[in-house]
């Protein structure tokens, strides 16, 4: 397939492929290939999530991040290497940064009353974490959760069709799988001059999970690295999620769907007082799936790249690489 090279995400909608019409399913899954085998990147929209519980999550994470920092780290569980609650400002660095970000975050994971105890998986997982003074947190975030879940086991089955696999490839792989729920706090920087030079808000990286699907930021500054070396923006429109492909996924494929490299800049200097939220969901597969290249995408063009391993493996190596968890 030609190399294509986007000036901007490109837009799909869900729609098309759930619709049971078999013309919108093949192009929407001839289209999700192009993107994710190019840009890796798309945005998305009827993909569940109303405006009401959209603005109903935002005004909750708002009000969580807005408590004292004191406050805040009550949340905090370091024994969890950032799994569930809150993760505290600069904590967390980019693989090959010794900077931390400039930003807080707090992770919703599986809610263990959702999942049965004949499933082994449910003894591998920490209770969520819910702060007290914003009980609203733990509706609108589970709430979001499901809705985020399903919307990305549509998109893991289109791209299962267009890997040539059975269409519910994914969907045991990953039912009750380690994803995560984050909302971010890019805090505001009263002094720029006190933050390090090298100091971003999210340096370049590639998500470690299958897929990531982000809720629309509340301020510009997200790019991807293009294949030949441009950084474009990411813009999406307030009814779509933006949909790309993390590193789990480019494992299995061998690098057919591309993992794009992706960063959040800092805004203008006069603007570096101001906050900017997004709300990403990291969807992970359960920790025993295996992430061995693909047999149908390994050839003498593009050799095998990656040694084996499971999912559980890969994250915990990628969560000493972000500074979370001690080797």
């Amino acid at each position: 397939m030609s190399e294509i090279l986007f000036d901007e995400v490109p837009s799909l909608d869900l729609a098309d492929f759930t619709s049971g019409d078999e013309g919108r399913r093949a192009r929407f899954v001839q289209e999700l290939g192009n993107a994710y085998q190019n840009i890796g990147f798309i945005a998305l929209k009827n993909h569940g999530l109303s405006d009401d519980l959209t603005e109903r999550l935002y005004a909750a994470v708002k009000k969580f991040f807005a408590l004292p920092d004191e406050v805040k780290q009550k949340y905090e569980n370091p024994e969890l290497a950032g799994q569930r609650g809150y993760v505290g400002k600069g904590k967390e660095k980019a693989k090959g940064f010794n900077t931390g970000d400039l930003k807080e975050f707090y992770h919703v994971g599986q809610e263990l009353a959702g999942i049965p105890d004949s499933d082994p998986i449910k003894a591998e997982y920490p209770d969520n974490i819910w702060p007290a003074e914003v009980p609203e947190l733990k509706e609108t975030t589970l709430e979001a959760y499901s809705k985020l879940e399903a919307a990305g086991k549509q998109v893991l089955r289109a791209i299962a069709i267009h890997l040539g696999l059975e269409e519910n490839y994914f969907d045991e792989k990953v039912k009750y799988g380690n994803s995560i729920l984050r909302p971010i706090h890019y805090f505001p920087i009263e002094n720029p001059d006190s933050v390090p030079a090298d100091a971003v808000r999210a340096a370049e990286h590639g998500d470690i999970n299958l897929i990531t699907l982000l809720m629309g930021a509340s301020a510009d500054g997200l790019q991807v690295l293009r294949r030949d070396g441009k950084w474009i923006p990411i813009t999406a429109l307030p009814e779509q999620v933006v949909v790309n492909v993390g590193d789990m996924l480019a494992r299995l494929t061998n690098n057919k769907l591309k993992s794009t490299i992706h960063r959040v800049v800092n805004p203008p200097r006069e603007l570096m007082h101001t906050s900017r939220y997004s709300i990403p969901f990291f969807m992970h597969p359960r920790s025993e799936m295996d992430l061995t290249c693909l047999e149908s995408c390994i050839d003498e063009q593009n050799p095998k790249a990656y040694p084996d391993a499971t999912a559980g493996e890969y994250l915990n190596e990628r969560l000493v690489e972000l500074g979370l968890k001690k080797a």
